[in-house]
């Protein structure tokens, strides 16, 4: 049985996201939470919070302790533009990045197999 949980419009940049992914992809979700508060980056609540959010979406008839990461990754969300002023009246653009974030977890007996 597979569960997905999404969060869009997170205030992190895709690639830093994605390095704390690559670190749980595969993972059981057990261990995923054990690695998780160990790792020096701000998203790892988000990423938390949305692997908790997958394994609830399982249901109560699927035992967490058999469910692990399959899939999860992250993609570009819209930038927010910001203007900060700067010397003589000019202006300098600042790019405020955003994600969605995407994790699947499934049963360690069908991840195991693909």
């Amino acid at each position: 049985m597979e569960a997905v949980a999404n969060s869009r419009f997170a205030r992190f940049s895709y690639r830093k996201v994605g390095q704390v992914l690559d670190l749980i992809r595969g993972k059981s979700v057990a261990e995923a939470f054990g690695m998780l508060p160990w790792v020096p980056r701000a998203c790892r609540v988000l990423v938390a919070k949305t692997l908790r959010s997958a394994v609830a979406n399982a249901g109560g008839k699927t035992d967490p302790a058999t469910l692990s990461v399959s899939q999860a990754w992250v993609n570009h969300g819209p930038v927010m533009k910001r203007v900060m002023p700067k010397a003589q009246g000019s202006r300098a653009i600042i790019k405020r990045k955003t994600c969605h974030l995407t994790i699947v977890v499934s049963d360690a007996q069908k991840a195991k197999r693909n």
